[in-house]
């Protein structure tokens, strides 16, 4: 007698697959999470766990490290505001005009993920500096007398940040654009519409679902970057990710770095529920805006 094995219905399968994903997740990201939440409020000493205090919560909440959370605030900002200005015009040229090179621009796109961050780096070091690239071409089209000072400064960061993050904007937005019905674009100019009402109109909110995606996955991790500020600016400006990573490398104020974390991602998830819904309420139905 043949033994039949009885096999998951074909509704349950993806469900199964995603389990070995799911319990990774679980274990090295989840499990940490808590840990470190938990260490922020629990009292340690030498003896062990005495007790939950929030003195180390209200440590953080003062002028100085308020600061340190503004400016990461603010250089998120501006990060994802200039990787918007990028990134929707080049998506928009690769998805309509890139015809048959459309996927050798993707290809240029993307190669930057498959080199060591460490060599976009260095290779920008080469550019900035004082003798580099860039001050080089300068002075011989005589635009400067002397060399600029850009290394290590906000100059900088915002130009390495503006690097490394603009593909996480342009891939989201070209997938919407991608999708886009363009008969909508020539109705609207049969209708008499300019170009920049079509765009704001009818292209911008019938996209706006990638533009959320690429301000997320631009906005936060800007938010918590340590690196790029390191390397590039110098450590003149101090940032959250630099103000943990101290803590947590730190002997004994790993508890400090957790507790500054949760109040610097409480803060995050405030403003990110705010972004949130501001950009909501850009994908309104068109017919809604008038």
């Amino acid at each position: 007698m043949k033994m039949r094995f009885l096999r998951p219905p074909v509704s349950d399968r993806p469900f199964a697959i995603g389990i070995p994903a799911l319990i990774w997740q679980v274990l090295f990201f989840y499990i940490p999470l808590l840990i470190i939440v938990l260490t922020s409020f629990l009292k340690i000493t030498s003896t062990g766990i005495v007790g939950v205090t929030f003195d180390k919560i209200a440590h953080f909440l003062n002028p100085l490290y308020l600061r340190v959370i503004v400016s990461s605030l603010v250089l998120a900002i501006i990060n994802v505001i200039l990787c918007f200005l990028i990134a929707y015009p080049l998506a928009y040229f690769i998805a309509f005009k890139g015809r048959k090179i459309k996927n050798f621009l993707l290809f240029l796109l993307l190669i930057p993920f498959w080199t060591n961050f460490l060599l976009h780096v260095y290779a920008w070091f080469y550019v900035l500096e004082r003798h580099g690239f860039l001050n080089n071409i300068l002075l011989q089209i005589g635009l400067i007398k002397e060399p600029l000072i850009l290394l290590n400064t906000n100059f900088s960061i915002i130009i390495m940040m503006v690097y490394y993050y603009l593909p996480f904007m342009v891939l989201p937005i070209y997938n919407s654009l991608e999708r886009f019905n363009t008969s909508l674009i020539e109705a609207s100019f049969d209708l008499g519409a300019t170009w920049l009402q079509t765009f704001r109109r009818i292209i911008l909110p019938l996209t706006m679902r990638g533009v959320r995606a690429g301000f997320f996955l631009v906005y936060i991790p800007s938010f918590g970057e340590f690196a790029i500020p390191s390397l590039m600016g110098g450590d003149k400006v101090m940032f959250v990710g630099n103000v943990v990573s101290e803590y947590i490398l730190g002997e004994g104020t790993g508890s400090l770095g957790a507790a500054f974390m949760v109040v610097s991602c409480v803060i995050l998830l405030i403003t990110a529920v705010f972004f949130y819904w501001l950009l909501g309420r850009f994908t309104e139905p068109v017919r809604d805006r008038g």
